[in-house]
């Protein structure tokens, strides 16, 4: 199993250490860094910034967000990035939600799956090099009618194909990202639970289209934080979960709620996005049960840390993606070399 590290958003007061963690997860071996969008930092200028003063570490997109750009703009994005930073980027893809979609973008939310899979296809297509046409239900290149003709793309990506990944949590996308993708990331993955609420479906795609588990990445980010009190660690990601289960998307459209449902917590789901859309963000995070939070992080020792790990290898994590917790960049660097000791502990390194 692979380490990973994700600098989430760019804006969220860590800044001035986020090269340093990036720096020192390429130093110690760490095989991709990602970094986030939402309405804030844009992901293509933190990788740039970030892989022009790395060495040999991966870079990525958890994500581009598909509302905020046309298809043939992020694969001339992906292969300047590929090229600039000597073949190492990978292009994270997702939908977002239907806030961002509509209320920051002005981009209807409607038809998720079948515009991902033909914004896939566009860009694959694009960043192949030939002559760009595509007639589908969402675009149609070249327009009809007009002066636009099918076009190349001018730039060559470092490598042929570049890593193409997909943010899913619902089983239908799930199983699309199989079907489509490289690789699929996950959020909040339990390893008791990955089989039941990702892996099964990822099959499913990789068998409809031919394919089996083989060279497919499965790269789920867990937050990890260093220390003796588990329960006192697992307090400080109350109102990181209690925010996504309760408050990420409405009452009838938020992804995280109806995962935490998958996992066994229906009702415990419920009060949360409950309490949390009524205003009380106190309330909804005591009522988080402790058990999801563990289930869904990496807490405590290292050798602890190292158990958890050799769970997630087992149930068909290839690249474990780490948010190294800590309010001091010597905190988050120290998580982050237990990050590589735990996996060495745990027999995982090749």
């Amino acid at each position: 199993m692979r380490l990973g590290i994700n600098l989430g958003y760019w804006g969220a007061g860590m800044d001035g250490d986020n090269l340093a963690v990036a720096q020192e997860a390429d130093r110690l071996g760490y095989d991709v860094c990602w970094a986030a969008e939402a309405y804030g930092s844009d992901a293509p200028t933190v990788l740039s910034w970030v892989a022009a003063q790395t060495e040999s570490i991966d870079v990525g997109s958890a994500i581009m967000q598909i509302p905020a750009r046309q298809p043939a703009m992020t694969a001339m994005t992906a292969a300047t990035l590929d090229s600039l930073s000597g073949g190492r980027f990978r292009l994270g893809l997702g939908v977002s939600g239907p806030q961002v979609s509509e209320g920051w973008y002005g981009v209807t939310f409607d038809k998720p799956l079948a515009r991902t899979r033909e914004y896939v296809e566009i860009v694959r297509r694009a960043m192949s090099r030939e002559r760009l046409t595509y007639d589908g239900e969402h675009w149609t290149l070249p327009l009809p009618g007009g002066p636009g003709k099918p076009i190349r793309l001018t730039v060559h990506p470092q490598r042929e194909h570049i890593p193409l990944y997909i943010a899913a949590i619902g089983p239908k996308n799930l199983e699309q990202t199989g079907e489509i993708a490289d690789g699929a990331l996950l959020i909040f993955p339990s390893a008791a639970h990955l089989e039941e609420t990702a892996l099964r479906h990822i099959r499913a795609g990789r068998e409809k289209a031919g394919l089996t588990m083989e060279g497919f990445d499965v790269c789920p980010t867990v937050p990890l934080a260093l220390g003796d009190d588990v329960a006192t660690l697992a307090d400080t990601f109350r109102p990181y979960t209690a925010l996504y289960v309760g408050g990420m998307g409405s009452r009838k459209q938020n992804f995280y709620n109806r995962l935490a449902q998958r996992m066994g917590y229906e009702k415990e789901a419920a009060e949360i996005q409950d309490r949390y859309l009524s205003g009380d963000k106190n309330g909804a995070a005591a009522a988080v049960p402790h058990q999801l939070i563990d289930d869904t992080t990496l807490l405590g020792s290292v050798e602890r840390i190292a158990d958890r790990m050799q769970a997630y290898a087992a149930a068909g994590v290839t690249t474990l993606t780490l948010a190294p917790a800590g309010f001091t960049l010597d905190e988050r660097i120290a998580a982050l070399r237990a990050g590589t000791e735990a996996l060495e502990r745990a027999g995982l390194v090749d």
